[in-house]
Protein backbone atom coordinates (compact mmCIF):
# COMPACT_ATOMS: atom_id res chain seq x y z
CA UNK A 1 0.00 0.00 0.00
CA UNK A 2 1.61 3.49 -0.84
CA UNK A 3 1.27 6.27 1.71
CA UNK A 4 0.78 9.88 0.61
CA UNK A 5 2.62 12.41 1.78
CA UNK A 6 0.19 14.63 3.90
CA UNK A 7 0.76 18.21 4.20
CA UNK A 8 0.93 20.12 7.57
CA UNK A 9 -2.24 22.13 8.29
CA UNK A 10 -2.11 26.07 8.59
CA UNK A 11 -1.11 25.84 12.73
CA UNK A 12 1.43 23.56 11.84
CA UNK A 13 2.75 25.82 8.91
CA UNK A 14 2.63 28.77 11.28
CA UNK A 15 4.67 27.35 13.94
CA UNK A 16 6.98 25.69 11.69
CA UNK A 17 8.36 29.29 9.53
CA UNK A 18 8.03 31.02 13.16
CA UNK A 19 10.75 28.59 14.26
CA UNK A 20 12.55 29.11 11.15
CA UNK A 21 12.38 33.05 11.30
CA UNK A 22 13.54 32.41 15.48
CA UNK A 23 16.46 30.28 14.97
CA UNK A 24 17.59 32.57 12.00
CA UNK A 25 16.77 35.92 14.22
CA UNK A 26 18.93 34.24 16.90
CA UNK A 27 21.21 32.20 15.32
CA UNK A 28 21.90 35.90 13.89
CA UNK A 29 22.65 37.54 16.52
CA UNK A 30 25.27 35.13 18.08
CA UNK A 31 28.39 36.01 16.09
CA UNK A 32 29.95 33.33 13.09
CA UNK A 33 33.41 32.80 13.28
CA UNK A 34 33.27 36.15 15.03
CA UNK A 35 37.72 36.76 16.36
CA UNK A 36 40.28 39.45 15.71
CA UNK A 37 40.89 39.51 11.93
CA UNK A 38 43.39 41.25 9.34
CA UNK A 39 42.16 42.82 6.32
CA UNK A 40 43.26 42.77 3.37
CA UNK A 41 43.37 38.50 3.89
CA UNK A 42 46.39 38.77 0.93
CA UNK A 43 49.46 40.63 0.71
CA UNK A 44 52.09 40.21 -1.83
CA UNK A 45 55.70 39.19 0.09
CA UNK A 46 58.11 41.69 -0.27
CA UNK A 47 55.40 44.53 -0.15
CA UNK A 48 54.47 47.90 2.05
CA UNK A 49 50.97 46.84 2.58
CA UNK A 50 48.17 48.98 4.79
CA UNK A 51 46.54 46.17 7.04
CA UNK A 52 43.83 46.89 9.23
CA UNK A 53 42.70 44.63 12.34
CA UNK A 54 38.99 44.05 13.01
CA UNK A 55 37.92 43.42 16.49
CA UNK A 56 34.61 42.50 17.46
CA UNK A 57 33.06 42.57 20.90
CA UNK A 58 31.55 39.44 21.27
CA UNK A 59 30.41 40.21 24.91
CA UNK A 60 27.15 41.00 25.74
CA UNK A 61 28.08 42.40 29.24
CA UNK A 62 31.47 44.36 29.02
CA UNK A 63 33.06 46.19 26.39
CA UNK A 64 36.81 46.06 24.91
CA UNK A 65 38.52 48.22 26.87
CA UNK A 66 42.22 47.29 25.42
CA UNK A 67 43.76 45.67 21.79
CA UNK A 68 47.39 44.23 21.17
CA UNK A 69 48.67 42.89 18.28
CA UNK A 70 52.30 40.91 18.09
CA UNK A 71 54.16 41.63 15.32
CA UNK A 72 56.48 38.29 14.42
CA UNK A 73 60.59 39.00 14.75
CA UNK A 74 61.70 35.45 13.04
CA UNK A 75 60.47 37.55 9.68
CA UNK A 76 60.42 41.16 11.08
CA UNK A 77 58.22 43.90 9.83
CA UNK A 78 61.40 46.50 9.54
CA UNK A 79 58.57 49.34 9.17
CA UNK A 80 55.90 49.87 10.88
CA UNK A 81 53.41 53.44 11.30
CA UNK A 82 49.91 53.44 13.63
CA UNK A 83 46.80 55.28 12.04
CA UNK A 84 45.42 57.03 15.11
CA UNK A 85 42.05 56.32 16.26
CA UNK A 86 39.85 58.53 17.69
CA UNK A 87 39.52 58.19 21.70
CA UNK A 88 42.45 55.83 21.80
CA UNK A 89 45.80 55.61 22.98
CA UNK A 90 48.57 53.89 21.45
CA UNK A 91 51.67 52.37 22.61
CA UNK A 92 54.77 51.06 20.56
CA UNK A 93 57.04 48.57 22.25
CA UNK A 94 60.32 47.82 20.02
CA UNK A 95 62.85 44.28 20.48
CA UNK A 96 66.22 44.25 19.42
CA UNK A 97 67.19 41.44 17.29
CA UNK A 98 69.63 39.09 18.02
CA UNK A 99 70.64 39.05 14.08
CA UNK A 100 70.13 42.50 12.66
CA UNK A 101 68.51 42.18 8.86
CA UNK A 102 68.71 44.44 5.95
CA UNK A 103 65.93 46.44 4.22
CA UNK A 104 65.96 49.00 1.41
CA UNK A 105 69.78 48.75 1.91
CA UNK A 106 69.86 49.82 5.73
CA UNK A 107 70.43 47.98 8.76
CA UNK A 108 67.62 47.18 10.90
CA UNK A 109 68.59 46.29 14.66
CA UNK A 110 65.11 46.88 16.20
CA UNK A 111 61.49 46.30 15.37
CA UNK A 112 58.09 47.07 16.26
CA UNK A 113 57.11 44.20 18.10
CA UNK A 114 53.87 44.90 19.95
CA UNK A 115 51.22 47.71 19.54
CA UNK A 116 48.93 48.57 22.16
CA UNK A 117 45.80 50.17 21.84
CA UNK A 118 43.88 51.43 24.92
CA UNK A 119 42.14 54.06 26.78
CA UNK A 120 38.92 53.49 24.28
CA UNK A 121 36.04 51.70 24.38
CA UNK A 122 34.21 49.05 22.03
CA UNK A 123 30.83 48.20 23.28
CA UNK A 124 28.66 44.77 23.21
CA UNK A 125 27.64 44.70 19.43
CA UNK A 126 30.28 46.57 18.33
CA UNK A 127 33.60 46.62 16.09
CA UNK A 128 36.44 48.70 15.71
CA UNK A 129 39.28 48.62 13.24
CA UNK A 130 42.96 49.09 14.51
CA UNK A 131 44.84 50.24 11.24
CA UNK A 132 49.05 50.19 10.60
CA UNK A 133 50.89 50.61 7.72
CA UNK A 134 53.63 47.99 7.70
CA UNK A 135 56.71 46.30 5.17
CA UNK A 136 58.39 45.29 3.86
CA UNK A 137 56.21 42.06 4.66
CA UNK A 138 58.02 38.75 4.66
CA UNK A 139 60.07 37.78 1.52
CA UNK A 140 59.40 34.21 2.81
CA UNK A 141 56.54 32.01 3.99
CA UNK A 142 52.86 31.49 2.93
CA UNK A 143 51.61 33.60 5.90
CA UNK A 144 52.40 35.97 8.26
CA UNK A 145 50.68 35.39 12.15
CA UNK A 146 49.66 38.41 14.18
CA UNK A 147 48.74 36.83 17.70
CA UNK A 148 46.31 39.99 19.55
CA UNK A 149 45.11 39.83 22.95
CA UNK A 150 41.62 41.38 23.64
CA UNK A 151 40.79 42.88 27.16
CA UNK A 152 37.07 43.64 28.57
CA UNK A 153 36.43 46.11 31.15
CA UNK A 154 35.66 42.57 33.01
CA UNK A 155 39.16 41.97 33.31
CA UNK A 156 38.95 38.88 30.78
CA UNK A 157 41.82 38.74 28.67
CA UNK A 158 40.77 36.64 25.37
CA UNK A 159 44.36 35.60 23.65
CA UNK A 160 43.97 35.18 19.68
CA UNK A 161 47.00 33.70 19.67
CA UNK A 162 46.44 29.46 18.09
CA UNK A 163 48.07 29.05 14.70
CA UNK A 164 45.82 27.49 12.25
CA UNK A 165 47.14 24.56 10.66
CA UNK A 166 47.04 23.70 6.77
CA UNK A 167 43.94 21.14 6.55
CA UNK A 168 42.97 21.47 10.66
CA UNK A 169 39.70 22.52 11.78
CA UNK A 170 39.77 26.27 12.62
CA UNK A 171 41.57 26.43 16.47
CA UNK A 172 39.13 28.22 19.08
CA UNK A 173 41.13 31.44 19.37
CA UNK A 174 42.99 31.50 16.00
CA UNK A 175 45.33 34.52 15.56
CA UNK A 176 45.07 36.84 13.15
CA UNK A 177 46.59 35.21 9.67
CA UNK A 178 47.68 37.51 6.66
CA UNK A 179 48.55 35.17 3.51
CA UNK A 180 51.31 36.41 1.61
CA UNK A 181 51.02 36.04 -2.45
CA UNK A 182 53.37 36.43 -4.59
CA UNK A 183 54.41 39.80 -6.28
CA UNK A 184 53.34 40.83 -9.57
CA UNK A 185 56.01 41.64 -11.94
Amino acid sequence: MRTRPTRPGPLKRSLLVAGSIAVAVLGGSVPAGAHVSVHPERAPRGSFSILSFSVPNERPDASTVSVEVILPTDRPITYVSVQPVPGWTTTIERTTLDTPVTAHGRTVSDVVSRVVWSGGVIRPGEFQQFTVSAGPLPARGRTVAFKALQTYSSGEVVRWVEIPQRGAPEPRFPAPVLTLTTPKA
